[in-house]
């Protein structure tokens, strides 16, 4: 059964709420507040789905019940509409910037706040998905880093390092977006490798190594080939993130801009992750240890062009190891 949806309309006027009650009771659960104090109540314990919120009402305005909401993180993902008599521009930069995400003006017409509901409460919905897919991916990646003794922080850093660059290297919103999601799932193909080679403490006999090789095609084989969009970066990273620069990689030993740019970007994240992680085998490199090595693979494991894109973008990659960092 699906659920429905919800929605916190506020306002000090009782005939105001009135309307909005007999524009949207037949499509929503509805939850009402009069003043700003028992809104913030109801958001952070309801947690509606939207929030249709007056400007002008007395104690707090709807601005500053806006602000509080954006700043508490139990509630700054609910989006709220202004419903307001206001009509000066400056009336709607202030909302914006105290976080609305529309306005509808009053006397409201019942066709526009049922259109504007609909529209955020999708948008809300996208977002959902977005994040379960999300999810979906990231817990796939977990499942090889499970076998290889990595933790799931691994893939979160280096999804986020791959954005990152991806971004500075030309990527749109939605490519990067794309490259997010499917960095995780890069060694999803170590599921097929036995534990006694994966978790071996020492280093690999020739034979071992390669069977550890067949992981990038295994990988490719499970997310399969599509015509286009996340899974197939997925498949191309998964497929192509062991190759280098130089041709001496895995498993097709492609060379320069015949390895897709999408694993020439994975490929940088993560070995950087690699590097600055402790791992069974190894402690983590010190930050300037591990940029020293990837200046000095400029050209034989990575692309030039990515390792200078990335070193650039350290700032933000030390935000990102920070914020994720193993505990």
């Amino acid at each position: 059964m699906t659920r429905q949806a919800s929605v916190l309309a506020v306002d000090d006027e009782s005939t105001n709420l009135q309307l909005l009650r007999q524009i949207l009771q037949d499509q929503y659960r509805l939850l009402f507040a009069k003043d700003g104090a028992r809104a913030i109540e109801l958001a952070v314990n309801e947690k509606p789905d939207l929030i249709l919120l007056d400007v002008m009402m007395p104690e707090m305005t709807g601005y500053d019940v806006c602000r509080v909401l954006k700043a508490n993180p139990a509630t700054n993902g609910i989006p709220v509409i202004f419903v307001t008599a206001l009509t000066d521009s400056t009336d709607e930069v202030d909302g914006f910037e105290a976080g609305a995400v529309d306005f509808i003006s009053k006397p409201v017409s019942p066709a526009v706040v049922k259109a504007r509901v609909k529209l955020h409460l999708s948008m809300v919905r996208m977002e959902e998905l977005r994040a379960s897919r999300l999810a979906i991916v990231q817990r796939l990646g977990l499942a090889a880093e499970y076998k290889d003794n990595e933790t799931g922080l691994h893939v979160i850093r280096m999804s986020h390092y791959a954005r990152l660059l991806g971004t500075a290297a030309g990527f749109d919103e939605q490519e990067a977006d794309d490259l997010f999601m499917a960095a995780p799932m890069h060694d999803i193909g170590k599921i097929g490798i036995p534990d006694k080679i994966l978790q071996k403490p020492g280093r690999l006999t020739p034979e071992e190594y390669l069977i550890m090789q067949t992981h990038p095609g295994i990988g490719a084989h499970i997310i399969g080939q599509h015509e286009g969009g996340m899974l197939a970066m997925a498949h191309d990273v998964a497929l192509s993130h062991h190759e280098k620069w130089d041709g001496s990689g895995y498993p097709n030993r492609l060379a320069g801009e015949d390895i897709p740019l999408a694993g020439r970007i994975v490929a940088v994240a993560d070995v950087f992750d690699a590097l600055t992680s402790v791992r069974p085998y190894k402690a983590a490199w010190a930050l300037e240890e591990a940029c020293a090595w990837m200046r000095d693979q400029r050209g034989r494991h990575f692309e030039p062009r990515l390792v200078d894109l990335f070193l650039d973008q350290l700032p933000e990659v030390t935000r990102i190891m920070d914020k994720w960092a193993e505990r």
